[in-house]
């Protein structure tokens, strides 16, 4: 069963596109969709996965010599995430990463 969100979109749709622009979209969708639990959730566990990547990959980069191979390393490590997280949200899944999705999970559904 789908579900519409205050966007008149499948919520399948509006899960992915909070991974899509990472931390962003996930806080914009965080505070336009105030009722579509499955949407929230997935809103938050984008925020909490990603702007602590986002930060790691930057400072990261500034470290002399090799910072820049930690940098991509985690670059990579963290498209890799997203993509995990975009499938899964795209199929309709609660899939929650370990001890930052469960949070997550706790948070909006309790």
């Amino acid at each position: 069963m789908t579900y519409k969100t205050s966007l008149k979109l499948n919520e399948n749709i509006v899960a992915v596109l909070c991974y899509i622009g990472v931390w962003m979209t996930g806080i914009l969708f965080l505070l336009i969709e105030p009722d579509n639990k499955f949407v929230r959730f997935h809103a938050l566990q984008s925020i909490i996965v990603f702007l602590p990547l986002s930060i790691i990959v930057f400072m990261l980069g500034w470290i002399p010599y090799y910072g820049w191979l930690l940098a991509d390393l985690a670059g990579f490590f963290a498209v890799f995430v997203q993509l995990v997280l975009i499938i899964m949200a795209w199929r309709g899944s609660k899939f929650k990463l370990p001890i930052i999705g469960k949070k997550a999970y706790d948070y909006i559904y309790k």
